[in-house]
């Protein structure tokens, strides 16, 4: 497994060594030795996965303290753009964002500390989105960010009038007007 550092401290691509031939592939998705000598200790507490089709957008999501939460995400069959939005006020990087397309074709992962806002477009028919997460999902500290804040200013690379969100994405404030609780 490769680990690539991205522009903002924290956040890595991971591309797992795939092993192909004419019975189809295999490939190492997560060593916890590997992953802890590259990033630093996290222990992963639950496995989520979602299924989307084309044109939604799930985020800008994260979780407020005590229940932060750091994630490491693939896309398992189809293509996503992910993305991973510096909401640490104390960091050089505090406002941007790392933006990676994940797919069930490059097998790519991408692991978001603490801190960050997290979302996904699914640019695929349909796509199977998996993560694991260092802390439990807590409802009284879930929060977000609008996806088309300007402030951040993502170029997400579809028109606003196919995308599909949920009624609570839509309902979602800027950065400016949600609380950030990451000093």
């Amino acid at each position: 497994m490769e680990f690539i550092a991205t522009k903002i401290d924290g956040v890595y691509i991971l591309e797992p060594k795939v092993f192909g031939d004419d019975r189809g592939y295999f490939l190492e998705s997560y060593n916890q030795a590997q992953f802890n000598a590259c990033i630093g200790e996290t222990t992963f507490v639950q496995d989520n996965e979602s299924k989307s089709c084309k044109g939604v957008l799930r985020g800008l999501h994260f979780q407020k303290p005590p229940f932060a939460q750091a994630k490491l995400v693939r896309c398992l069959q189809g293509e996503v753009l992910d993305v991973a939005v510096d909401l640490r006020k104390s960091s050089p990087t505090y406002k941007q964002h790392v933006a990676v397309l994940l797919s069930g074709e490059n097998k790519r992962q991408l692991f978001i500390p603490r801190g960050f806002a997290h979302g996904f477009l699914v640019l695929s028919d349909s796509a199977v989105f998996a993560y694991k997460v260092d802390n439990r999902y807590a409802p009284d500290h879930d929060s977000g960010i609008i996806w088309n804040d300007p402030e951040i200013a993502i170029d997400w690379p579809m028109q606003e009038q196919n995308l599909t969100l949920s009624g609570k994405d839509q309902n979602l404030k800027p950065l400016s007007q949600t609380e950030n609780p990451f000093d």
